[in-house]
């Protein structure tokens, strides 16, 4: 896993234009300046390091086709971010066919039933101490709908702000804030139940 890092500064304009006319040395700079964020983020989405970074790589070819097209409307992490989300969420929709092909199992992800309200006593933004805490958090994470994940990833791992999020995912901000309530309320509720 990567180390957290800030995200990364806008592009340079001048870097951009150059990556667009096909200069393959600035579309390298501008993708090793966006890979790390955009790995955390996918891999936030998809809980495997292997399909992370073959899912990343699929998302750095899209950009190197679509980036010609990019018209500067936007800040390019804007621009950047629906296309790293599609990837993800069409790489866990794939594996979910196979797995509804093959295997006699469903795994539920679209249930979303009513889940009781969390205990007052838990905070789900409160600093996580220890490795086994840690991994009690991904494993929670891992256990959430992948419409709710990839919100809860965007919000707390990117720093989007709602319209943003609305933006990458294709839904209105209504919806976000929705679907974060329910994350974290699923969240707070799994928690609850681990040992402290």
């Amino acid at each position: 896993m990567l180390p957290a890092t800030p995200p990364p500064a806008e592009v340079d304009p001048e870097l951009l234009r150059r990556a667009q006319a096909g200069d393959e040395a600035a579309f390298g700079t501008l993708m090793r300046t966006h890979y790390n964020a955009i790995f955390r983020l996918v891999y936030s989405i998809v809980r495997h390091e292997h399909d992370a970074r073959d899912v990343c790589q699929e998302i750095w070819l899209t950009v190197w086709r679509e980036l010609p097209g990019f018209r500067g409307t936007a800040k390019f992490r804007t621009w950047l971010h629906p296309i790293a989300v599609r990837r993800a969420l069409d790489h866990l929709r794939k594996r979910r066919r196979w797995y509804d092909r093959f295997l006699s199992f469903s795994t539920g992800d679209d249930a979303m039933g009513a889940v009781p309200e969390p205990a007052a006593d838990v905070d789900t933004h409160q600093p996580i101490e220890g490795a086994d805490r840690v991994m009690q958090v991904r494993r929670a994470l891992e256990a959430l709908p992948p419409k709710l994940r990839v919100v809860l990833a965007l919000r707390e791992i990117e720093g989007l702000t709602y319209e943003e999020i609305a933006q990458t995912v294709g839904v209105p901000a209504g919806t976000v804030m929705s679907r974060l309530y329910h994350a974290r309320r699923q969240m707070a509720q799994k928690l609850r139940k681990l040992p402290s």
